[in-house]
């Protein structure tokens, strides 16, 4: 029999992890976490960490990065 953990975010049950052999697959059950649906993560934690990261925010993941300023043109150094 496989192990799984019911994953709730903030009250909401938004799927399971069920534990393999190469990691946690996780199980969507809520439509906002479709993204996840099947994914697998080394770790439980992870997987708690980016379903309530994509709960509550609609995304996951790094936070985009600014794009370096370009020096202004004519400049040359």
């Amino acid at each position: 029999m496989l192990q799984s953990h019911i994953i709730v975010i903030d009250g909401a049950f938004v799927g399971a992890a069920v534990l393999l052999d190469v990691g946690y697959r996780f199980v969507a059950t809520d439509i906002r976490m479709n993204d996840l649906d099947g994914s697998i993560w080394p770790t439980l934690a992870d997987i708690k960490r980016l379903a309530g990261q994509l709960f509550r925010t609609g995304r996951f993941g790094l936070p985009p990065q600014p794009t370096p300023a370009l020096p202004p043109a004519g400049l040359h150094g």
